[in-house]
């Protein structure tokens, strides 16, 4: 019997190991809703990609409805993105960026001017939050995609020059 029951944890251990890795492989995620079901994603798209104009939530759950605007000028933050198709598989998203500093360590703290972390969207679809200039997009949807970055400080608010929310958008035509 002891045996038995040893042997069921042993399994219950690297099969639940298994399964995690096998699901971050996939993308999955554990927060509670589906990613592939679109209703679930409209109650919490930001106001310019959801039909009834209204603000709301990422998928994190933070809000988009408050900017925090900087003044225009020589030390204000910017950013620019390229796209380039990556020799192995997928894509690789470079994210440039001045007056700026990926901060993972102060990740949802409080706002510090000049710092922060990138949204990536893929069709107005939030795929990541990232803290860095370069992200590997395993795959982008056939045809034409727009990958758009914003930045965002630690408290996930977006970053505005002016009232003009700081973010970069491309097209990539995808065959």
């Amino acid at each position: 019997m002891e045996r038995s029951l040893a042997l069921f944890v042993i399994g219950l251990i690297f099969g639940g190991g298994i399964g995690f890795v096998t699901a971050a492989g996939y993308g999955v995620t554990f927060d509670g809703h589906d990613h592939g079901d679109p209703a679930a994603h409209q109650a919490h798209a930001p106001a310019a990609h959801r039909p009834d104009g209204h603000s709301g939530h990422d998928m994190s759950g933070h809000t988009h409805d408050e900017l925090v605007s900087v003044p225009a000028g020589p030390g204000a933050p910017s950013v620019k993105i390229a796209v380039t198709p990556d020799p192995a598989s997928g894509f690789n998203l470079h994210i440039m960026t001045e007056n700026f500093t990926f901060a993972p360590e102060h990740a949802s703290q409080e706002h510090v001017p000049g710092e922060g972390h990138a949204h990536v969207y893929v069709n107005g679809e939030k795929v990541t939050r990232h803290y860095g200039p370069w992200l590997h997009l395993p795959a982008l949807p056939e045809g034409e995609a727009v990958v758009e970055v914003t930045l965002n400080t630690n408290d996930h608010k977006m970053l505005a020059v002016g009232d003009k929310p700081l973010k970069a958008s491309l097209k990539v035509r995808v065959p």
